[in-house]
């Protein structure tokens, strides 16, 4: 099932194309998107690199999250909502880049390393709040989550750079495949 129906349908309603041709606010949108992510990331980068145990050992992991918590809300929720709003403002673009595609897949990714850290060895965290070097389970969830942030971020990034856009044909297959690319049959489909 293909979502390019429904994003052609959302690229043609007036707040779409007005985000998108707007002077001012698409790239206010696009500003606050970005130092919204520096401002989670920065947060989610100190706490994974504690879980990892090379950075703030002799703080407790309820103190770090106590503090870098309510931050890292506020940007994850700023961040989320000018995603949602660059992605309206460019929907069948975002939809048929590679790029997108992957950092939405990573993001999904990342959720549920959170959401396996959160259900999982954060619930027994009394037991390892002090230790310098916390578990392994603790510590995968820590390098994971690293890794998978910054494929999103250079995802993210190389949306803007999309040497893979679907009018720019001929591509490989495997390209057009990927992106969700509608190409006609050679000859214009007579």
């Amino acid at each position: 099932m293909s979502l390019l129906p429904f994003c052609q349908w959302l690229a043609d309603t007036p707040g779409s194309i007005a985000l998108h041709e707007s002077l001012y606010m698409y790239p206010l949108v696009e500003s606050a998107h970005v130092l919204t992510l520096c401002l989670f990331l920065g947060m989610a980068i100190m706490f994974d690199l504690r879980l990892l145990g090379v950075a703030l050992r002799s703080v407790r992991i309820t103190e770090i999250k106590r503090r870098l918590g309510p931050w890292m809300t506020v940007g994850f929720i700023v961040m989320v909502i000018t995603g949602a709003l660059l992605f309206y403002a460019i929907p069948v673009r975002s939809y048929q880049s590679i790029w997108f595609r992957g950092k939405v897949v990573a993001l999904i990714l990342a959720g549920l390393n959170a959401f396996v850290f959160h259900a999982g060895v954060d619930r027994r965290v009394a037991e390892w709040d002090l230790a310098p070097v916390p578990p392994p389970a603790a510590r995968r969830a820590g390098a994971t989550s690293l890794v998978l942030w910054a494929v999103i971020v250079v995802a993210g990034r190389m949306i803007a750079y999309n040497w893979f856009d679907c009018d720019k044909q001929p591509q490989p297959h495997f390209v057009n495949v990927v992106a969700g690319c509608v190409v006609p049959p050679p000859g214009g489909g007579r």
